[in-house]
């Protein structure tokens, strides 16, 4: 088998040179070192080898790769093989070549309008780790060992059905334990036959609103609100809505012009602010929703981190034959990662759903799924929850208790509620939340800005979203006092 340096350089030697072959395969490994194909530290094909693949005389390759060695583009150890070094010789830079051209101011693409909106309100982070990072699990305390075992077991005799491409909504065994995990944990009653397997929540929301929506028609919306469900719900041509949140989750108008198509919802942990959904609102939004024919997209976001009271029941579960379309992921208690998420419907929909998802996206990762499905079956996955509950508890104790004693308890958030992976920060209303963003990222710290998930201007406040599930405890207080750091800088105007 030749390798990939054997038929970058078979290319290079077919240049019509007349040199000599020493010469020119010189030439093409070093311009190959030197313009990146070739990467530093990478290791080069053994003498032999690619005097064969090349079709060449072994001492001619040898002088090549001695000279190369001599003038510092290579290393060498005996036994251990000819490396790339990280660095190339000071003689050749200095000779006024340069190794890359500098990359040139490109146009911006002719997107579409639909195109260009989703680009210009980007709002996903490139930092997904990390304190104060919202919404992010302890990647650490995943229990590896045990999935990888399962995964081990699955890989020695793979089934061709779980190799293939996939029908109905996902494999049958994740379903099934899907539906009496909910069963037991979220008081939803439903047979494993109205669950999708979808990969993560923003396909669940875009199948959804693809199936049962048509462009024009209104979206309800929390404001603040998860920005992702904003974003795709516009990208499918809906309009959004905007209703304000209070200490009963998202406030219902008196009397709505139009009556919504959709109506997204994060009930039992609102996103990002925090409350519960009262009962009355719930009742309420329920029977709204049955008058007008609309559909409740539930997402029943941190739902399963509750660190006192009972839990809350879900609106799917709360009426039978709710117009409930209810939404949950893996992202939280396992890892985002993943990309598992997954859809309870109605019956009537089952079937519709399921043509739909395995049309628009080719189902697959039948082994994942059979993966988490024996995860969920041993009872591997509500012992997992169990632990980060506990865990997750401690941490966000400590960050309550520094924010009180060395801010005062109004810098936390009125409508906080014990559950989640995150606290809300209140700010003074004259800064600059953004800013105090940029400026902690700076010091190594990293949260996100409250501001940033308004859209009505009358409404918006600053503050920050502080992320505790993934900072060890220990790390807490240091990290905390950076953050403090970067408030003064901002409060002082820098």
């Amino acid at each position: 088998m030749r390798s990939i340096v054997g038929d970058l350089l078979l290319l290079r030697l077919a240049d019509g040179s007349s040199d000599p072959m020493n010469k020119r395969l010189y030439r093409g490994v070093r311009e190959a070192i030197l313009d990146g194909s070739i990467a530093a530290d990478s290791r080069l094909p053994a003498t032999r080898d690619l005097a064969a693949e090349l079709g060449i005389a072994r001492n001619t390759v040898v002088h090549v790769y001695s000279q190369l060695l001599a003038e510092g583009y290579t290393r060498s150890r005996q036994g251990n093989g000819t490396f790339v070094n990280a660095s190339v010789p000071d003689s050749y830079l200095a000779s006024g070549r340069r190794l890359r051209q500098a990359p040139q101011a490109q146009p911006r693409p002719a997107l579409s309008p639909r195109g260009a909106a989703i680009v210009d309100s980007v709002s996903a982070s490139p930092y997904q780790w990390g304190a104060f990072m919202p919404g992010v699990p302890d990647l650490t305390e995943f229990p590896h060992k045990k999935f990888g075992r399962i995964f081990s077991g699955l890989w020695r005799n793979p089934s061709p059905d779980l190799l293939s491409y996939s029908y109905g909504g996902g494999l049958p065994a994740l379903r099934e334990a899907l539906a009496q995990h909910l069963a037991l944990t979220r008081s939803i009653d439903c047979d494993p036959d109205q669950i999708i397997i979808t990969e993560g929540s923003h396909q669940a929301i875009d199948l959804t609103t693809r199936i049962l929506g048509e462009a024009g028609e209104t979206a309800w919306v929390e404001d603040p609100g998860y920005w992702g469900a904003r974003s795709i719900l516009q990208a499918n041509g809906l309009r959004t809505v905007h209703l304000p949140v209070d200490e009963e989750g998202m406030r219902l108008p008196d009397n709505a012009a139009t009556p919504p198509r959709f109506i997204f919802v994060t009930p039992s942990h609102q996103y990002p602010l925090g409350p519960v959904m009262s009962l009355t609102r719930r009742r309420q939004l329920l029977a709204l929703a049955r008058q007008s024919g609309s559909w409740i997209i539930e997402d029943d976001y941190d739902s399963e981190f509750r660190f006192s009271g009972k839990p809350i029941e879900s609106l799917q579960g709360l009426e039978p034959d709710a117009p409930v379309i209810y939404m949950g992921t893996f992202s939280k208690t396992l890892y985002p990662g993943l990309r598992v998420g997954y859809l309870v419907l109605p019956k009537t929909l089952t079937a519709a759903f399921q043509a739909a998802h395995a049309e628009l996206y080719r189902e697959g990762h039948l082994m994942t799924h059979a993966a988490l499905a024996a995860f969920i079956s041993e009872g591997h996955y509500a012992a997992h929850i169990r632990r980060m509950r506990m865990l997750y508890g401690r941490r966000r104790a400590m960050l309550v208790n520094l924010i009180e004693r060395r801010l005062g308890p109004d810098w936390l958030h009125r409508d906080a509620s014990m559950a989640g992976l995150h606290l809300v920060l209140t700010l003074p209303q004259d800064m600059d939340d953004l800013r105090v963003v940029d400026v902690a990222r700076g010091k190594g710290v990293l949260t996100r800005a409250l501001s940033r998930y308004y859209v009505n201007e009358d409404g918006r406040r600053p503050g920050l979203l502080l992320g505790y599930a993934c900072v060890p405890e220990h790390d807490i207080a240091r990290k905390f006092e950076v953050l403090l750091e970067s408030l003064a800088e901002v409060a002082r105007g820098g």
